[in-house]
């Protein structure tokens, strides 16, 4: 077996393996996890990133280091199989990725399509007004984000439930919102095929509802809050039955529950401290970056070859 051969398997079967811990890991603390957008996100991310961190950051550092090049040990069958699964893994969220990616293209196609032209305050990219059923303001697209607003719910709202509106979509555009749920669909990872996978998805589209109907309160415009807070049970009455969207797209009634979203918005004591909050999550986590980078300068030399020798341990143990 080649030098490189040798090393993609090893590196595919150490992705598999530190994936399904972290997996296990994530789904048994799902229950405790903090119920924000960002926590959420980065539980839902963590098995895909930090397996593909070890293998790029640390296997492959320490085999292409420490491994003779000019000989290189028969695979077993327990490494070939773990190889498989990391094979079977990246192969089955390429696809759903490329399924959901596809999926709201033509989505937003078949509306742009059939949609007018509209002019709307305060909203930097293309906006599109559509003839549909039920009222729907959505945000397709990533790179080239476009909003769509159905005729009828245009009509159902005042002027300030409008704006109210528009800036909750605008609240999911400055949050790359499309994006992170492409993500999480398209994360390479056994966490996928566990229970835990769909309540971490659920419930940080709630709390990107929520911090996207924050938007409209940054400023502490309470006629904002208001506003929004009577737009979203304008929409709940004209739309009994609410049904997420599988594909990454963003709308106004897409995650949570209207009841609650509505109670934080026309409470008045939500937003006090915000500020000062935010400013201490971002310095915590600067010295937290600071922290793990200056210990991973210390201790990347021994790690890596920690890493190489459980790897030739596993090599020659492993049936």
């Amino acid at each position: 077996m080649t030098y490189f051969v040798h090393g993609a398997t090893l590196g595919l079967a150490w992705f598999f393996a530190v994936n399904v811990a972290l997996s296990v890991v994530v789904a048994l603390l799902a229950d405790h996890l903090r119920r924000s957008a960002s926590w959420l996100l980065a539980a839902r991310l963590m098995p895909a990133v930090l397996s593909a961190g070890f293998v790029v950051g640390i296997f492959l550092p320490s085999y292409w280091r420490l491994e003779p090049r000019d000989f290189a040990e028969d695979l077993d069958f327990t490494l070939t199989i773990l190889a498989a699964g990391a094979i079977a893994v990246l192969a089955t969220a390429f696809g759903r990725g490329a399924v959901a990616w596809w999926g709201a293209s033509r989505r937003a196609r078949s509306w742009t399509n059939v949609g007018e032209p509209l002019a709307l305050e305060g909203v930097k990219f293309p906006a599109f007004r559509i003839e549909a059923a039920e009222p729907v303001m959505a945000l397709a697209g990533i790179l080239r984000p476009r909003l769509i607003v159905t005729r009828g719910l245009i009509e159902a709202l005042t002027s300030d439930e409008l704006a109210a509106s528009l800036e909750h979509e605008i609240g999911h555009y400055r949050a790359w919102d499309n994006l992170k749920r492409l993500a999480m669909r398209a994360a390479p990872d056994v966490l996928r095929w566990m229970p835990a996978a769909c309540a971490i998805e659920r419930e940080w589209a709630a709390a990107s509802e929520r911090r996207a109907d924050a938007v409209a309160s940054i400023t502490g415009n309470r006629q904002m809050r208001l506003a929004l807070a009577s737009a979203l049970v304008k929409v709940a009455r004209l739309m009994p039955v609410i049904t997420p969207m599988n594909e990454p797209i963003s709308t106004l009634v897409g995650g949570g529950e209207i009841a609650a979203r509505v109670q934080c918005l026309i409470d008045d004591s939500h937003d006090r401290g915000g500020n000062r909050a935010r400013c201490q999550k971002v310095w915590c986590a600067v010295g937290a970056t600071v922290g793990v980078a200056l210990l991973g300068v210390v201790a990347y030399g021994p790690l890596l070859e920690a890493v190489h020798r459980v790897t030739e341990m596993l090599v020659r143990e492993l049936p």
